[in-house]
């Protein structure tokens, strides 16, 4: 980032803890363009966030401020100064819904401590959409205040362009377009004044001792109660098996129906129809970041998004005649290029590389997920910055160590024998659709040295691989230092 963000953030936090940052570091990139900073002080932490889109910004304090309102789960805000599009929320930690689901899934398996995550979750999903939507200050939703036709049609526009016409899916514009207004029309049809997230899902889920707290819901607008439902239960990477998805939807319309009036067998009917937008928002997302802006990691997403839409179609009729639109589907799901997708993904999309730094005083970390252990790397041969004063009460995180490492030692020559190991190991077991791969990093206090290559190692293999990495720092966690 530039000096004068990491300065204007500093500033904001050192006003508001009445103490200097000690540390300063970026947080993994997301899908926006939103950028997250973890600052910290002696005895305080913040998130920090940079946006230069003012009106999103409103959005998101003014219904963060609503939530707290009314008790519900979201970070606190510490301090904002829109002026400079940055603002302090409070620290929830690392453990997303979505992490916590590849942590405990093996070989495929949908384990129950996870459904019960889930299930917390669209509870907690049930006060936002009714307690929060009545006296909610619409006015601020950016850019419309409700998910309307008008909404609905940028989205499949959105697949149009940046999905089909980029896949090759073969269409008649005019045809399409009608089928597109044919279909909103249909979806608005079911009542359209709750809250809606817009993005709810696993990642936007952060789970602190255990509870949900929900994030990033500056998209939030008016609409139908099964939007969000759908998102979190056909999350493409989630891969939720199809027996859980019918359990949660009904564990969710059991807790619903307890609070206000429906009609089961209509909810259901408009919620799969709510699934197939969510679906063609979601593939058009695919595309504009795969296929236009090149990143994998969403063409990897192609493959269980396309698999959600074979088995949406084959639960469903759709009450009205849109043609075209199914037959887009069917060139969808019977694509040979985009099969390709699949190919490359195969299994390896359950291959999770745990990454661990520990201190040998404690012993090596256990492997929870039971495969007896993987590689240990001991670190204690290269240079201690911990041997130094200055460097006593900080961290392999902080740049100042950092700066050490990379000067001082040998680090570098460490790592690149590090990673061509771990490279051949992940591709191997990616070949052979193995589910876990673990590495460990060990120094004297699990501080300085094993932190640093943990998170280096961690980079460098999301970088290059589609596997879902896990950092614990188990010393640094214990301390409270590193959430």
């Amino acid at each position: 980032m530039s000096l004068h963000k990491k300065d204007r953030l500093t500033a904001l936090f050192e006003s508001w803890a009445g103490e200097e940052h000690t540390s300063f570091h970026p947080l993994p990139p997301s899908a926006s363009y939103r950028e997250y900073y973890r600052i910290s002080g002696a005895t305080k932490t913040a998130i920090g966030v940079f946006n230069h889109d003012r009106k999103e910004n409103e959005a998101f304090l003014s219904f963060t401020r609503h939530f707290l309102k009314k008790n519900l789960p979201v970070p606190n805000v510490y301090a904002d100064d829109l002026q400079n599009g940055i603002y302090l929320l409070e620290d929830l930690g690392d453990q997303t819904l979505f992490k916590f689901l590849h942590e405990h899934r093996v070989n495929g398996v949908f384990p129950d401590v996870v459904t019960d995550r889930y299930k917390k979750s669209i509870e907690t999903l049930i006060r936002f959409q009714v307690e929060a939507s009545g006296d909610l200050d619409y006015s601020v939703c950016y850019p419309r205040a409700s998910y309307d036709k008008q909404s609905m049609l940028w989205d499949m526009n959105y697949f149009k362009y940046y999905f089909l016409k980029l896949a090759r899916i073969h269409f008649d514009e005019q045809l399409l377009e009608h089928d597109f207004h044919t279909f909103a029309d249909y979806l608005l049809e079911e009542k359209c004044h709750y809250f809606i997230y817009r993005d709810f899902q696993a990642r936007n889920i952060m789970l602190k001792d255990g509870v949900p707290y929900f994030i990033d819901y500056q998209g939030g607008r008016k609409g139908a109660l099964q939007y969000d439902l759908a998102s979190i239960l056909f999350q493409a990477k989630a891969n939720i098996p199809h027996e859980v998805r019918e359990e949660l939807l009904d564990h969710y319309l059991d807790k619903l129906g307890k609070i206000i009036e429906i009609d089961r067998d209509k909810f259901i009917q408009y919620f799969y129809s709510y699934v197939l937008i969510r679906q063609i928002q979601v593939l058009g997302a695919y595309g504009f970041r795969g296929f236009f802006e090149r990143k994998t990691y969403f063409l990897d997403s192609i493959p269980f998004a396309i698999e959600n839409l074979k088995w949406i179609l084959s639960k469903m009729e759709l009450p009205v005649e849109v043609p075209a639109l199914l037959d887009v589907f069917k060139q969808i799901t019977e694509s040979e290029p985009l099969k390709k997708y699949g190919e490359k993904a195969g299994d390896n999309r359950f291959l999770t590389v745990k990454i661990t730094s520990f201190s040998y005083k404690k012993g090596i970390p256990e492997d929870p997920s039971g495969n007896g252990g993987g590689f240990v790397f001991d670190c204690r041969a290269i240079h201690n910055p911990g041997r130094y004063k200055p460097y006593k009460k900080l961290t392999g995180r902080d740049p100042e160590v950092i700066t050490f490492l990379q000067r001082e030692s040998n680090i570098n020559d460490f790592l690149s024998g590090v990673y061509s190991l771990v490279e051949n190991a992940v591709e191997n077991y990616l070949e052979r659709g193995f589910s876990h791969l673990m590495v460990n990093f060990g120094c004297t206090g699990g501080q300085h040295r094993s932190v640093y290559s943990a998170d280096c190692l961690a980079r460098h293999l999301e970088k290059k691989y589609n596997v879902n990495v896990v950092l614990n720092h188990i010393e640094q966690e214990r301390k409270g230092w590193v959430n």
